[in-house]
């Protein structure tokens, strides 16, 4: 495991520095390895059984344009609930075996309807890294422990803890995965193959796939075609986990043309009930 008394760098995001790193404590006894802060992570996430917060996302595009979003968020698991409303007012709401799968949303915008949208479909997947279903800390977690279906685990395994720092007056450790073999590859499509499953494979993020190869969200991709895909997530990942709640405040990936994606968690609440009212179509405050 690697040890800095000092970690002089600065996260950038859109040429911004949002958090620096302090003084990492002595070497001890009580200093946490790699494999405990993983460990706990993973853990945390997996038994989330409410989650409440506001994110700040930055996604880069096809174009190499950034878009950014503030979004509130409230979630329950086991069964699946997801409320999520943005700044400019947009509402989605999905729940576990109503409305056939598909999301309420409403769009804030002329004529001011709600929609039944797919939420894994091209409407709501564009210009989105990941869907809905995806909203909360899932995807770092299939990150850090890699599915059964990837046949390199060489990417999750770079993952060190690399320090402590302080995001919003909250001490954090430094989950960092430097990994420099980053790039794509050649891949050559097998009977059942969709973006999603390709993904899988690689634990490269299903956005990349798409954009790279001009596919649609659950496309069938025909076999024997050859395609060019990330042969992992990032060229270097950053997660900063709350050292209290044991939940990333920041993840931020960069790849090959720099940053990739980040978000910034902030009033996480997490494990406390949410109220089923507050996951149908007339909440008070809704507008769907």
């Amino acid at each position: 495991m690697m040890r800095f008394s000092r970690f002089p760098v600065l996260f950038l995001g859109l040429g911004v520095a949002f958090a620096t790193f302090l003084p990492s404590p002595a070497p001890g006894a009580d200093r946490i390895t790699t494999e405990q802060l993983m460990s706990r992570l993973s853990s945390t996430i997996e038994n989330l059984k409410s989650l409440r917060c506001n994110v700040r996302a930055q996604e880069r595009l096809a174009d190499g344009k950034y878009q950014q979003a503030r979004t509130a968020m409230k979630m329950t698991f086991g069964p699946l609930r997801v409320y999520l409303k943005n700044a400019k007012g947009i509402e989605v709401l999905w729940v576990t075996g109503q409305n056939d799968g598909d999301a309420w949303v409403y769009p804030n915008s002329f004529p001011y309807v709600t929609l039944n949208l797919d939420p894994n479909g091209s409407v709501m997947r564009k210009n989105q890294h990941h869907t809905v279903l995806d909203a909360g800390f899932g995807t770092i977690a299939d990150l850090i422990k890699g599915s059964s279906q990837r046949r390199d685990h060489s990417f999750e395994k770079s993952f060190r803890y690399a320090g402590d720092t302080t995001i919003a007056g909250r001490p954090c450790y430094v989950l960092r995965s430097d990994f420099p073999q980053f790039r794509y590859v050649a891949y050559k499509a097998v009977a059942g193959d969709t973006p999603e499953r390709i993904a899988d494979k690689f634990g490269c993020g299903e956005y990349r796939v798409m954009e790279r190869n001009g596919l649609s969200p659950g496309e069938k991709v025909e076999v024997g075609r050859t395609l060019q895909v990330p042969n992992s997530y990032g060229r270097r990942t950053i997660v900063c986990v709350d050292q209290k709640i044991m939940l990333p405040l920041v993840v931020q990936v960069n790849d090959d043309k720099g940053l990739f994606e980040k978000f910034e968690f902030s009033d996480v609440v997490a494990n406390q009930p949410i109220p089923a009212a507050e996951f149908t179509k007339g909440f008070p405050g809704y507008k769907f």
